[in-house]
């Protein structure tokens, strides 16, 4: 899920001692089961606040180590990965759609061949916002391997007709993220989720990463998502429901702790402190480019913010059961980053409001 915020900012008004009382405000203004927060400045965690319980109607508190699912923040997680394979030679950004799946050339409707993974990665291929409805519902029976599922997918997808000409409009599509995870599966062999682990979450020591609902099924060992709106939310029980179908996974199924997801955020703050070097420079600042015609970059919002100093990478996520967003500050060396187990309308707002209360505290008066 993608939401565009206005982000207005006010002059520092929470003290060091205030933000767990202002967190808990606003969760509960906003009906949410739990509310959490953590920043990071000048690569050290600075702040690291969670409220509530992970699951309504017991009395488990969540704590700040908990892990969230992390929505549509995979997306540029998977653009990320697409980075080290294309730095690989294993793909280009220009590789096609016909160029890797030629065994589907006959199925395959003919506007599809020449769409290319950059297009795929930036929202302007013409694949479509919304996937035909027969091809979800396969997706939602998760028959046979990630990869697999993936491929019946693609296969769904690509044999009708683009929603837009391809390199014409910006088309927010998880469809378009998971077949750039088919193309990267196709070239290298392995499971998209494989390569996340290894080439992604193992570097940068992401230890709480993994995919799907982050609590164990039956268990309550970490925070429950929870479907409905406000004052009406039910908890979802862990399981193949609790959500996205792996079919879509390299656009919205990683989980993982706040504090591993700043690490992540911190390591795109800045090339020059981009540590391990897991891409090249020409790659990580293609990364974070706004395409032509919009402030979408791979997998990340490219816009200006007066309380950054300059422009920001952002994103929402949600698979309607949990609710999170991500921002980086490159100019002021901080990470803000703010998850709540619900994804009803008020989650965005809530969640950008507990950012808003931790750029206060870490940043002071701007």
């Amino acid at each position: 899920m993608l939401v565009v915020s206005p982000f207005p900012l006010r002059a520092a008004e929470e003290g060091p001692d205030e933000l767990t009382a202002k967190l808990e405000e606003i969760r509960k203004e906003h009906g949410l089961p739990a509310l959490a927060v953590v920043a990071m400045r000048h690569g050290r965690i600075v702040v690291n606040v969670a409220t509530g319980v992970r699951k309504l109607g017991a009395p488990k508190a969540v704590t700040s180590n908990d892990q969230w699912h992390l929505g549509s923040l995979t997306k540029s997680m998977t653009a990320t990965l697409a980075g080290m394979i294309v730095d690989e030679g294993k793909l280009a950004w220009q590789s096609t759609v016909g160029e890797i799946f030629p065994e589907m050339e006959g199925t395959m409707h003919p506007a599809w061949r020449a769409v290319t993974l950059e297009q795929l990665l930036t929202h302007r291929s013409g694949a479509p916002e919304h996937p035909p409805v027969d091809i979800w519902a396969e997706a939602l029976e998760q028959k046979g391997t990630p990869t697999e599922q993936r491929l019946a997918l693609v296969r769904g997808t690509i044999c009708q007709p683009l929603e837009e000409p391809r390199g014409r409009k910006f088309i927010y599509s998880n469809e378009g993220y998971a077949i750039a995870g088919a193309m990267i599966e196709r070239v290298t062999g392995s499971a998209w989720e494989d390569l996340m682990s290894e080439r992604l979450f193992e570097p940068l020591d992401m230890k709480s990463a993994g995919f799907g609902a982050p609590a164990l099924l039956g268990k309550l060992d970490q925070p429950w998502g929870h479907l409905g709106q406000m004052g009406e939310l039910r908890p979802v029980t862990p399981g193949p429901m609790a959500d996205n179908p792996p079919a879509i996974g390299p656009a919205a199924t990683v989980h993982a702790s706040l504090t591993d997801l700043a690490r992540y955020a911190n390591w795109h703050a800045n090339w020059d402190r981009a540590e391990p070097r897991l891409l090249t420079e020409e790659t990580f600042n293609r990364l974070h480019k706004r395409a032509p015609g919009q402030e979408y970059g791979m997998g990340w919002l490219v816009q200006d913010r007066d309380w950054a100093g300059g422009d920001v990478f952002w994103h929402t996520g949600s698979n309607a059961m949990f609710y999170t967003v991500m921002w980086v500050a490159p100019e002021k060396d901080a990470v803000f980053v703010a998850a709540t187990n619900a994804g009803h309308e008020e989650a965005d707002d809530a969640c950008n409001q507990a950012v808003v209360a931790a750029i206060r505290k870490v940043l002071g008066n701007y």
